[in-house]
């Protein structure tokens, strides 16, 4: 005779089958009673990972609801698809996991205009809003590679305000270039990370964006590894600026494979001391190291899940 959490993982199993079968009703009360019962599993460290494609959208599955604790899955959204191809990925991703949608990956904000952006805005949020947990409405806003400054902003003000007006939360990546110690991460200065956010943002959205990540990898900045101190400097310094932002990383990853389990380990782990502080990292290559689950780096993340708190 099976035992209740016997019993109950035996109905998930099944409902999972389902799922993944399209034989479920995602809207149905079983299916709400799974994101509740999910929902109870998270940390209370932001744990993410990204997903840049939603192929092998079963193995993909398989790999979020193992996972000890539930994490938050950020989508990249390609340019030129419509919303409706993600749909289904979406309502059956967010079952297992949060969702973070990037808008925007960085380098597609220069290929839309500033009314075609809000033209894709519109879009997704009409189409997604409801299953995305958490918009990201700018991504490494500040590189020199997303366009005439002037228009960015104006670009990701629009979809602050979207987002913002429908009631959704809110999440804006930031490119972190401009350390003390070795300043050849930037082409020109105006784009340093800080000085761009003085000039450029408006205010309000300063005042009021939920959440402020940062993105950096080490290989983009002459293999510069950041100190915890030149860390805590700079979340400080953003704390200031974003005075009600939950504050984190919004990605990080390294390509050379030999370095990707010690790496993730010292980002996940990193003792960032801010009140504000809410982890994320979002590990870019989270579709190719992490799916299926029987990939080294799954198991990785997963001891750090099965640690936290």
């Amino acid at each position: 005779m099976n035992t209740t959490d016997d019993q109950g993982s035996v109905t998930e199993q099944v409902l999972f089958e389902e799922i993944l079968n399209d034989e479920a009703n995602i809207s149905d009360l079983r299916t709400e009673e799974l994101v509740d019962q999910n929902t109870s599993r998270k940390s209370e460290t932001l744990y993410g990972l990204t997903l840049d494609s939603t192929e092998d959208l079963a193995e993909t599955l398989d790999a979020l609801r193992a996972f000890e604790k539930r994490v938050t899955t950020r989508i990249v959204f390609d340019e030129y698809i419509p919303a409706s191809v993600y749909q289904e990925a979406v309502e059956k991703i967010r079952l297992y996991s949060d969702v973070m949608g990037e808008l925007f990956d960085s380098e597609y904000i220069p290929l839309y205009s500033l009314e075609g952006y809000k033209q894709r805005v519109d879009e997704y949020l009409e189409t997604l809003g409801d299953d995305v947990t958490l918009w990201e409405i700018g991504n490494e806003i500040n590189g020199e590679w997303t366009g005439d400054p002037q228009e960015v902003a104006e670009k990701t003000l629009y979809a602050y305000q979207a987002v913002k007006q429908k009631g959704y939360q809110t999440a804006l990546t930031l490119y972190y270039n401009d350390y003390s110690d070795n300043e050849k991460c930037w082409l020109y200065p105006e784009e340093k990370m800080r000085f761009w956010v003085d000039k450029y943002l408006d205010a309000e959205l300063k005042e009021n964006i939920d959440y402020l990540f940062v993105s950096y990898y080490e290989e983009d900045c002459n293999d510069h590894r950041p100190s915890l101190e030149e860390w805590n400097e700079v979340f400080d310094d953003l704390g200031e600026k974003f005075p009600n932002a939950k504050l984190g990383f919004g990605e990080v990853g390294i390509s050379d494979s030999s370095m990707k389990a010690a790496y993730l380990q010292h980002y996940y782990t990193m003792d960032i001391n801010h009140s504000r502080y809410v982890g994320g990292y979002f590990w870019w290559y989270g579709k190719q190291d992490m799916v299926p689950k029987t990939k080294p780096l799954w198991n990785t993340l997963n001891n750090i899940l099965t640690m936290s708190e």
